[in-house]
């Protein structure tokens, strides 16, 4: 019979301290933005070819509906809200209103590309003749250069999580840190969290990973990795992996491996990301940068820009102008976190639900509150290596995991988490009505004893029921996901928003290009001259110092 789970008294004690300001409304709620990827396809399930709609908006300006790498994959923003059904909310409104937009496609409903002609299917996203609009199509070219397009198209969704300010103040109290610079303790905090969440992220792999299979044509060159099993004459899978989006077929890159970013501390993280877009790489300087006056790539270094770094979770801090996102952090601390190991849901036709949503921030929560040490070298070797694991093979119930030199299953070591989670339920359901993040935890709990339930099991037994096909599938779900949505009602107002901000965004777009006043070679000079300075001190406000 297995040991009764136990709670860290340090954890239950937190929880316990924190619950009365929680009562009384005193300590806020969790703030959260969804960014949502999705590939346009057309009628029989291959990339589109068509330019982003004009109907839609400009891409460079639209605050909510632009693309990530290609023009045919579209990106969905949020804004901020405290409540996870009204970021939902706005992200029906967005699918919907795409909808009314497009002519015979549909928006792929999974992370794994669709059907694909090579690498040149993939259209890069054109943002225009501005500076910064050619700063983000060379950029783009580049990562064509280094990785390829195909890897590019995945899609996934990307979750913005920042705690209230009441909660840090009395965080801060608790601990008798009120010495310590807000800022400073804000993001000493964080750091904390972001090194729990990696320490244990390959539980949210396990549940919600939802690509265990892939088009044939996502491989063009015929190299068929070991892993990998045909199961119909279109479509790979590898038995018992989560999500195949977060495996070496996916966002990875042996020169970015070399940096060993375990995020210790905001200054290490900062200093690494500087020194990696300063520090040519000489593959990259092979391919040139600007060839007879043909932009290949911004640099040659080991990132062009900080963006290129691939971490499954990043801090952030809204930039300002004419500041990169690493400055903004050095300046004025984080923000807030983006987790970015999140598949797409193929079954839900926004990619998300509430009940995931409830579960992540308990999780984030959890991380929060728990003991987290620096991580070593050699720790971060071995978390990486449970993520590829659970990655591959998570649902293998012969697979073990290491934890604190030890081995373990998923199903144990997932267990005590959710056991502990279900302490931070309590806080963080003390200002709701209902349970909702306890009843998060009951609702995907039984995936740990059942790996059956978890998405990524369940797109293989689809498959499986449906003939095998990958992009069949994918297809069918976008068309029958296509028929809800445009059904659903829109919100009177935003629907006016996003029919003015069709206008307002072009016109942004006009403005911005007729405001340019240098060439893109002095642009692009005056803007990595800039990214190297250091803001430590220097921009931080008397307030931001409080």
């Amino acid at each position: 019979m297995p040991e009764p789970l136990t709670v860290p008294s340090a954890l239950t004690a937190q929880v316990e301290r924190l619950l009365p300001s929680a009562r009384l409304g005193r300590l806020g709620r969790l703030r959260r933005g969804l960014e949502k990827e999705g590939l346009r396809v057309n009628a029989n399930g291959h990339i589109a070819q068509t330019p982003h709609p004009h109907t839609l908006g400009s891409k460079l300006t639209h605050p909510h509906i632009t693309t990530d790498y290609s023009e045919a994959l579209l990106e969905y923003i949020t804004p901020v809200y405290s409540q996870p059904g009204e970021a939902l909310c706005f992200l029906s409104d967005l699918h919907t209103f795409t909808y009314h937009h497009l002519e015979n496609e549909w928006i792929w409903p999974g992370s794994m590309p669709s059907r694909l002609s090579g690498n040149d299917s993939v259209p890069i996203a054109d943002y225009g003749s501005s500076n910064v609009g050619t700063m983000k199509h060379v950029y783009r070219k580049g990562l064509d250069m280094r990785y390829g397009r195909i890897m590019q198209a995945i899609a996934g969704v990307h979750y913005n999580v920042s705690l209230p300010d009441d909660m840090w103040h009395a965080l801060r109290e608790m601990e008798k840190a009120t010495n310590i610079p807000f800022n400073d303790y804000r993001s000493t905090r964080y750091f904390g969290m972001i090194r729990h969440f990696r320490r244990h992220s390959w539980l949210l792999l396990y549940l919600f990973g939802a690509s265990p299979a892939i088009d044939k044509s996502f491989l063009p060159d015929g190299k068929v990795p070991d892993k990998l099993q045909s199961l119909s004459d279109d479509t790979y899978y590898a038995p018992y992996a989560t999500t195949l989006r977060m495996s070496d077929l996916g966002y990875q890159n042996k020169v970015q491996s070399q940096l060993k970013i375990c995020f210790n501390s905001l200054s290490n993280y900062v200093n690494t990301l500087r020194h990696a877009i300063s520090s040519p790489w000489p593959d990259y300087e092979k391919m040139g940068v600007n060839v007879d006056g043909e932009w290949r790539q911004l640099n040659a270094n080991i990132l062009q820009i900080e963006n290129e770094y691939y971490s499954d979770i990043r801090p952030k801090r809204v930039a300002k102008h004419n500041e990169t996102p690493s400055q903004a952090l050095e300046a004025r601390g984080v923000e807030y976190i983006e987790v970015r190991c999140l598949d797409l849901n193929p079954f839900d036709p926004l990619g998300v639900t509430e009940t995931q949503m409830r579960f992540v921030d308990t999780f984030l929560m959890w991380c929060l509150l728990s003991d987290s040490p620096w991580i070593s070298d050699e720790e971060c070797d071995r978390l990486d290596d449970n993520r590829r694991w659970v990655v591959e093979r998570g649902r293998d119930p012969e697979l073990k995991l290491f934890n604190h030199g030890e081995t373990t299953t998923v199903r144990e070591w997932g267990g005590q988490i959710f056991a502990e989670m279900g302490e931070v339920a309590r806080l963080l359901d003390a200002v709701e009505e209902g349970a909702p993040h306890a009843d998060a935890l009951a609702d995907l709990a039984p995936r740990l004893a059942d790996p059956s339930l978890t998405p990524s099991a369940q797109v293989l037994a689809r498959l499986k029921e449906s003939g095998g096909s990958l992009s069949d599938l994918m297809l069918s779900l976008a068309k029958e996901q296509a028929e809800q949505l445009k059904a659903e009602p829109m919100q009177r107002s935003r629907e006016a928003l996003l029919a003015q901000l069709i206008e307002t965004s072009h016109q942004q777009q006009r403005d911005i290009e007729a405001a340019d006043q240098e060439s893109f070679s002095e642009f692009l000079s005056r803007y990595f001259a800039k990214a190297r300075e250091s803001r430590a001190l220097s921009a931080i406000s008397p307030e931001d110092r409080q």
